[in-house]
This record gives C-alpha cells, structure tokens and sequence, in this order.
C-alpha cells in the first residue's frame, strides 16, 4: 500500500475516516495545518479523522542496483533523465499556455477598440440625430406665413428690398419702444445702487486670503482640451463652460451633475452666457454663429435660435441687464444687437477700422457697452444711439476681456501687456497691473457682483482688493494654476465671491474657495 501523496510506502501509515485514503502521517499532517482539507477530494479535514494503522515492519531488501557504484550511477541516470523529460514537458505546456494568453489578450485589446469605435460612432449618430431634430423646428420657423414673408434664424429674411446700397442687409434698428425700456432699466438699477449695500455674507478679505481648491471637475473631451469661457447663473448656482470641443456645458456645482451637453456648434465655443431670467444660454463660436439655447422641463436645453450674421469669429456675448436683450462681437468688425425673444438681429454696427472685435460687455446700467479689439483699443458705445462715445488706448496686443465694476466707475480690460483700470468718470487709465512677463497675456478679468474683488488670469490666478483710485489695490492671493497649462482662459467669481470657477487649456473645470466642516464653502 503506497501514500495517496508521495506515492512511495509509508513509513507511519494512517487512514482518513471520510475518504478511506492511506497517507504518510508526517505528509497530511503538515497538510491539514497548512490547508484544512483533504489533498485529493478537496474535503474538509480534521486530525480527528485521520485513524493510524498497524502494519508489520518489514525491511525491505535493498534493490540490486543499489548494491554497487554502477548500480547506483545508473540509478540516479534514470531519475535524472525522467526529471529533465518531465521538466521539458512542463516548459512546453508553459510556452503553449502563454501563447495562448497573448492571443487572448491580444484579442481582447482588439474587442475593446472596435467597441470604443463603435461608441464613438454612435455618440456622432445621436448628435447628429440631436441637431436634425433641433433643426426642425427651426426649419418649420422658416417656412412662408399667411403674409408671404419668409422668416431665416428667428428673424425676417433679407430680400432684395431690405438691402442697403452697399449691398449690405438693413435691420430694422433699435426701436423707440426699446430705447424707453433700456432708459427705466438703466434709471431703476441707478437708483438701487445708491441705495445698495454690500451683503452681509460676501467673503470677507481673510477668506479669500484662504482660497484653495476645492474641487475639478472633467467636463469637456480630452482628444480637444481647453475651456474658453466660464459664466455663471448665481440665483441657481449652476455654471456654464464653451470649449475648444465645440460643445458648452451647464453643470451643477452643488451636486457635481453635468445637466446638459450643448452640441451644435462645428468649431469651438468661445463665449457662454446665462440670461438670468429664463432657462436660457446664448453661444458664441468660431464658426462664426450665435445659438440661442431654451432649457425643458428634462433638464436638457434644446436649441432656439442660430444666429447667421457675422462672417468671422464671434468671440463675445454679453446679455444686457433687462435679461430681454443681448450683443455679439465678432472679428468681422462689426457687433449685433439681438432680442433673445425672437433671435432678431435688431441692429449691426459696424467699424471703420479692420480691427475685428475680441471682448465686449455691457455697464451694469445697459446703456453703455464696452468692446475690446485685436488692435489693442477699447470703444465705449452708447447703446441708444449706436455711436462710439470714448476711446481708450495703451494697451499691447488684442484686449482679451473687459469687465465694468458694479458701482459703474470701474472698467478692467486685459491684453498682452496686462491688465488696466479706468475710470468711467474722468476716461483715463489710473492704474495697471502687470503679472507676467511678456510672452504671457492675460486672458480674463472679472470684478465679482459686489465691486469687491478683481480676478485676473493668465499664467496663474490673481485676486486683488478693489479700492478707489487713489488708493492701493492689493493683491490678496494668488492662485496656481493647476492644470499645467499655464493658460487660464477665464475667471469667474460664484455668489458673494464664495468661490472663483476657473477655466484653462486643459478639459477640467476647477472650483477655488474656502471648505468649511461640512465642505461647503463659506466666507
């Protein structure tokens, strides 16, 4: 009788109660302490199961060939040329078995591809599918009325009696009726900032000084990174982003949820803005159209409008303060008035220098807009009348971005050579800052809702007291930028500066601020 184990005879045989195996009792010994099984049936196994037996000792005569050298020599030949045979076999089933592996693998790696390709076709076919369904009603719009007159992205179409003589479309202008109602917004919010306090929950100075981040979020793809513009809808606390995607996203910051993918747009988003009052988000991209997107009762937001009349880069959309009205600016030089309502391009004026349009906003009052160019000049329109009331020079390269201060004397303008400050009142600058070296523009200014703080962003992200013209304005903190990059696009301060949303090259949007226990951010 041999061991179930080792196969040789066993020097202290014993039997297992539940298989009625015999083994060696040095061998399951050490096996049930290092497995708690039976070795050949896989059932469990105690020592009190193994039962010891009595067999008579017989010594066993040694074999002949272990009676001499030869003998011996020959012995252990055998044994060693059966152990490189089974050693042989061993490899070759392991060679077989790691081919087979690397086909797997192999095949695996493929599967996987050919899924991501499909995934990706799909995600085409439904954004494609997505636009041809938006595209419907817009195409339903156009159709002719009972009156005969054709209507083209939400407005009526240029026919050959609606064209100028230098062959350019006629608007229908900027109406008395608007005017009146752009003159009792702008007394309105006059008379309120007299009256205005600065909250008592705005950041105080000492949490700001504390700002770090507190969260990033991926929202744009990472085949085109880059968020180009950032602005945020503050009764709601929700953000919208335009990047090099081609896409905008409205996303929730409070639960971290992107609410919708705004897909349209053949090149990239270059400016996102809320219209406060309303489910509604205006696009402006490189493609050289305006989208005017409505929110549903889903959370998704469906495209409205789509706004044809520049011929280069919409680089800005601004919303004038009454939520009725917005601006577009273009590199074609020329700056739309539009009503949201109706996607009606109001009214178009145009420069008589070549410099293209690269920011433009609006006075907290509405009457007044503020455009920056690629030839380093900012212009100062009065909105009623259509004409460029002041002239700013004296900055280097295009001004990247404007931003007037919330009590109407401020403006802040960024370009190549930094950024500048200048008072509305008396039309000069009074102060420049200048953070970066040469080869680093500043790309985004933004004063916050209380005329508090000044953010700026370029290489890195700056805060800065905002105080009078005589006075200092310090910088209070500055912020890295962390996406490696080196590029923020855009800066935008959240409700009572709690936090700063901040865009650059990359595809993450990232939430600097102040944490409390809860997480939340507090002042």
């Amino acid at each position: 009788m041999n061991c179930s184990i080792s196969g040789e005879v066993p020097e202290e045989p014993v039997v297992s109660k539940k298989s009625g195996l015999l083994y060696d009792r040095k061998l399951i010994e050490r096996h049930v302490l290092d497995y708690g099984k039976c070795p050949v049936t896989g059932e469990p196994l105690l020592m009190e199961d193994i039962v010891p037996i009595k067999i008579s000792k017989i010594v066993k005569p040694r074999p002949v060939q272990a009676a001499s050298i030869p003998g011996m020599l020959g012995m252990f030949q055998i044994e060693w040329d059966g152990l490189m045979l089974s050693n042989f076999a061993l490899e070759k089933q392991l060679h077989t078995a790691r081919e087979e592996l690397s086909h797997a693998l192999y095949q695996h790696d493929a599967a996987c591809r050919v899924i991501a390709r499909l995934k990706k076709e799909r995600d085409e076919a439904r954004s494609l599918l997505a636009h041809a369904e938006r595209q419907i009603p817009m195409s339903m719009s156009t159709a002719i009325p009972e009156n005969g007159s054709a209507l083209s992205n939400g407005k009526r179409a240029a026919e050959d009696d609606e064209l100028g003589p230098d062959g350019k479309r006629l608007r229908p202008g900027i109406s008395s009726k608007i005017i009146e109602e752009l003159t009792d917004c702008n007394a309105a919010l006059s008379q309120q900032r007299k009256r205005r306090q600065i909250s008592s929950s705005l950041a105080l100075v000492d949490a700001v000084e504390q700002y770090t981040q507190l969260n990033s979020f991926p929202l744009h793809r990472t085949n085109k990174p880059g968020i180009l513009s950032v602005d945020i809808h503050k009764s709601k606390d929700i953000i919208a982003t335009g990047g090099v995607d081609t896409n905008a996203v409205v996303f929730d910051r409070t639960s971290g949820e992107i609410l919708s993918t705004l897909s349209g747009h053949s090149k990239k988003v270059t400016s996102v803005r809320f219209v406060a009052e309303g489910e509604l988000v205006v696009t402006g991209s490189a493609d050289k159209t305006v989208r005017v997107w409505q929110g549903s009762e889903s959370g998704n937001y469906d495209c409205r409008h789509i706004l044809k009349d520049h011929t280069a880069e919409v680089q800005a959309v601004t919303v004038h303060a009454t939520n009725n009205y917005f601006v577009t600016a273009s590199l074609d030089s020329t700056w739309c008035f539009y009503d949201i309502t109706s996607g009606s391009c109001l009214a178009q004026v145009s420069d008589t220098t070549p410099d293209g349009y690269t920011s433009a906003a609006f006075h907290p009052d509405g009457l007044i807009l503020g455009t920056g160019t690629s030839g380093a000049v900012v212009k100062i329109w009065d909105v009623k009348s259509q004409a460029n009331v002041a002239r700013f020079d004296g900055h280097v390269g295009a001004v990247n971005a404007i931003s007037f201060s919330e009590n109407g004397y401020f403006l802040a303008t960024a370009a190549q050579d930094g950024v500048k400050l200048w008072d509305l009142r008396k039309l000069k600058n009074f102060r420049t800052f200048s953070p970066y070296d040469e080869d680093t523009p500043t790309q985004s200014v933004d004063f916050d809702h209380s005329g508090s703080y000044l953010a700026i962003g370029g290489s890195d992200i700056r805060v800065y007291q905002v105080a009078n013209v005589k006075s200092e304005w310090n910088c209070i903190k500055t912020l890295p930028d962390l996406s490696g990059t080196g590029k923020v696009s855009s800066v935008k301060f959240g409700p009572d500066a709690k936090y700063v949303a901040v865009g650059s090259m990359d595809r993450n949007l990232r939430i600097f601020g102040l944490t409390g226990e809860d997480g939340d951010t507090v002042s």
